[in-house]
């Protein structure tokens, strides 16, 4: 269970370090084509939501190889899974409705809790 741990979590930080790292460096006009629910939140909230994601990422992968608190790893999967609820009923309420990414992320997470709490 190892080793499928640090894989899946490594795929699921490695997609929300880029994720996040888009959104807290790149302006709306350059999110625009690949995030169109970008115009309809708060350029504020956007920034946050990548800080989120960064913080997610470490948080999977920093407590467990260090061993201190490994727990954090377990609430950063959680956190993951609540996230992507979140993004899909954002995307689902706008005029894009392509959650196959997110669909993806949110099984992706919920496999690394899973993972998480047989491993911890």
């Amino acid at each position: 269970m190892n080793i499928a741990y640090w894989i899946v979590s490594g795929i699921l930080a490695a997609f929300y370090l880029y994720a996040g790292g888009m959104k807290v460096s790149r302006s709306r006009e350059q999110l625009r084509p690949m995030m169109a629910w970008v115009d309809r939140v708060p350029a504020s909230a956007v920034r946050a939501l990548g800080a989120v994601e960064l913080w997610g990422a470490i948080g999977l992968i920093l407590p467990p190889s260090t061993g201190i608190a490994p727990w954090l790893a377990l609430a950063a999967a959680i956190g993951f899974v609540l996230l992507q609820f979140g993004a899909i009923a954002v995307h689902l309420t706008g005029d894009d409705r392509q959650i196959a990414l997110n669909a993806g992320a949110l099984a992706t997470a919920a496999v690394t809790v899973w993972l998480t709490t047989t491993w911890l």
